[in-house]
C-alpha cells in the first residue's frame, strides 16, 4: 500500500517515488519502506526501467532507554500485579515471550498459559522489591536481572527469589520477551562456596 508518493511526468518516462508499507500475510507482520519507480513506455505499455526500495532508516535505530528505565519497567509489571487482574499481568509480556515462573513446572510460552499462571498466583496478592539489580542495554532490548524479595498480603510471608527479565520494544512500549524466576537455592541445597575476591594491593606511597 502505497502512504505516499511524489510523481514526475517526463516524455515516454515518469517517476513515482515516496513510502510504501506491505503487510506479509503469512506473518501479519509489517514493513515500511522507501520506494522510486522510473517507468518508461516500451512496446506500446508502461514498464518498469528502475525500482529502489530500501528499510527507513530511522526504523533502525534503538529505542532509547537508561538504566533508570529498564529498572522502572519492573514496577509496571509490580502494579500490573497489585490491580489483582491475571490479564492485565499477562498484557505486560511480549506476543512470543517465555515465563518460566517460581512455583510451576510448565513453561507459559503464549498469553493464554502466561495468564493462567497468574489466576493462581495473584491470589496470593504478591508485591514484590527489586533487592540487587543487573541491568544490560541492546539495540531495542534490555536485560534486568538479579534477586527480588515477594510480600504475599494475603499472609505477610516474605519469599525471596533470583530473576531475569529480558525486555523488548514492541508495538511502540517495552515488553517482557522472556521471565525467568526461581527460589534461592541455598535454601534448598545448603551454603555454597562463597567466590573468592581478589583483595586490591595497597598503592606505593613515594617518601
Amino acid at each position: 500500500e502505497i502512504e505516499s508518493g511524489n510523481i514526475i511526468v517526463g516524455t515516454n518516462w515518469c517517476q513515482d517515488a515516496g513510502i510504501y508499507e506491505f503487510t506479509l500475510g503469512a506473518t501479519g507482520d509489517k514493513v515500511k519502506g522507501r520506494y522510486t519507480f522510473v517507468y518508461v513506455f516500451e512496446d506500446g505499455e508502461w514498464k518498469i526501467s528502475q525500482h529502489h526500495s530500501s528499510v527507513m532508516p530511522e526504523g533502525t535505530k534503538p529505542q532509547p532507554i537508561t538504566e533508570e528505565e529498564v529498572g522502572n519497567l519492573f514496577y509496571l509489571w509490580n502494579s500490573a500485579l497489585a490491580t489483582g487482574d491475571p490479564d492485565a499481568v499477562a498484557k505486560r509480556y511480549a506476543s512470543k515471550a517465555v515465563l518460566l515462573p517460581t512455583v510451576s513446572d510448565v513453561p507459559r510460552t503464549d498469553y493464554d498459559l502466561i495468564k493462567d499462571y497468574f489466576v493462581s498466583f495473584l491470589t496470593k496478592q504478591p508485591q514484590g522489591e527489586i533487592l540487587e539489580s543487573n541491568i544490560t542495554i541492546g539495540h531495542n532490548w534490555c536485560q534486568d536481572a538479579g534477586i527480588y524479595e515477594f510480600t504475599m498480603g494475603t499472609t505477610g510471608d516474605k519469599v525471596k527469589g533470583r530473576y531475569s527479565f529480558v525486555y523488548v520494544w514492541e508495538d511502540g512500549q517495552w515488553k517482557i520477551s522472556h521471565h525467568h524466576s526461581s527460589v534461592m537455592p541455598e535454601a534448598f541445597l545448603g551454603p555454597a562456596p562463597k567466590p573468592a575476591v581478589k583483595e586490591e594491593e595497597p598503592a606505593l606511597s613515594l617518601v
